[in-house]
C-alpha cells in the first residue's frame, strides 16, 4: 500500500478508538455501585499512566533531538502555561474538558509522529498505531465520562462528536508525512509544547480524580498505564 494511504488509514483507526472508549462508558457493565467506583478510578489512572508514558518516552525524546537545552525547556514550559490558561477559562465557564485536552495532545503529535516516520521509510508502523489506539481507549472512556458529568450534551453527540475527531488523525499523519518531515525543528517544538500542556493536566486535573480510600486498584492502573506506554517504546524503539 502506498505508504501516505497508509498513515492516513492507520491514523484513523487508532482515533477512533477514542469513539470505541466512549461507547463502553455509555452504560456500566458492572452492577455494584461500589466496584463500579473502583473500576472508573482505575481506568482514569491507566489513562494518565499512558499519557505519562507518552509525554515520558516519546514525546519529550523525540522533540528533544532537535532542540536545544533552552529551546526545549521552553516550548516544554510554555505548554504547561498555555493549558493552564485554557483550562482556567474552561474551569471560569463550568467545563469539564481535561480529559478531553490531555487525550488530544497526546493523539496529535502522536500521529503527527506517525506519519513522519512513514514518510522516511519508518518501520513497526502497525505497532505503532496499534499502541496510540490502545492509549486513546481508557482516554475516550475517561473524557466521555467527565463530560457527561458535567452535563450538557447527550451521550450520542459526544460519541459522533469523538468520532469526528477521530479525523484529526489522518491529517495529522498527512500534515507529518507531507510538510513537517523535512522540518524537525517545528515538529520537536510540537511534541514538546504537547508534553507541557499534558503534564499540567495530568497532575491538575487527571490524577485528583484518582484516589479513592482503601482501593489500590486505581494506583496500580497508573503502574499498568505506564507499563503499557515503556511495552510499546521497547518494542517500537
Amino acid at each position: 500500500m502506498n505508504p501516505l494511504y497508509l498513515a492516513l488509514l492507520l491514523s484513523l483507526a487508532a482515533g477512533l478508538s477514542m469513539a470505541i472508549g466512549a461507547l463502553l462508558a455509555v452504560k456500566p457493565l458492572i452492577a455494584r455501585d461500589w466496584l463500579r467506583q473502583e473500576v472508573r478510578h482505575t481506568v482514569i489512572a491507566f489513562g494518565g499512566g499512558a499519557l505519562l508514558a507518552a509525554v515520558a518516552l516519546v514525546l519529550v525524546p523525540e522533540g528533544a533531538k532537535h532542540h536545544s537545552p533552552f529551546s526545549a525547556t521552553v516550548m516544554f514550559v510554555g505548554g504547561g502555561l498555555v493549558f493552564m490558561i485554557i483550562d482556567r477559562a474552561l474551569a471560569a465557564r463550568g467545563g469539564a474538558m481535561s480529559q478531553l485536552l490531555a487525550m488530544l495532545l497526546d493523539f496529535v503529535p502522536e500521529a503527527i509522529a506517525l506519519g513522519a516516520a512513514l514518510a522516511v521509510g519508518g518501520g513497526q508502523a502497525y505497532l505503532l498505531a496499534f499502541l496510540i489506539g490502545l492509549q486513546n481507549l481508557p482516554e475516550g472512556f475517561n473524557a466521555y465520562r467527565e463530560i457527561r458529568g458535567g452535563g450538557g450534551l447527550a451521550p450520542g453527540k459526544i460519541i459522533l462528536a469523538f468520532a469526528a475527531l477521530s479525523l484529526l488523525g489522518p491529517l495529522s499523519a498527512w500534515l507529518g508525512f507531507a510538510i513537517l518531515v523535512d522540518m524537525p525543528v517545528i515538529l520537536g517544538g510540537i511534541m514538546l509544547f504537547a508534553s507541557g500542556g499534558i503534564l499540567y493536566l495530568i497532575f491538575q486535573d487527571i490524577a485528583p480524580q484518582v484516589p479513592l480510600k482503601r482501593a489500590w486498584a486505581p494506583s496500580q492502573g497508573a503502574v499498568a498505564g505506564f507499563a503499557l506506554g515503556l511495552v510499546g517504546h521497547l518494542l517500537v524503539g
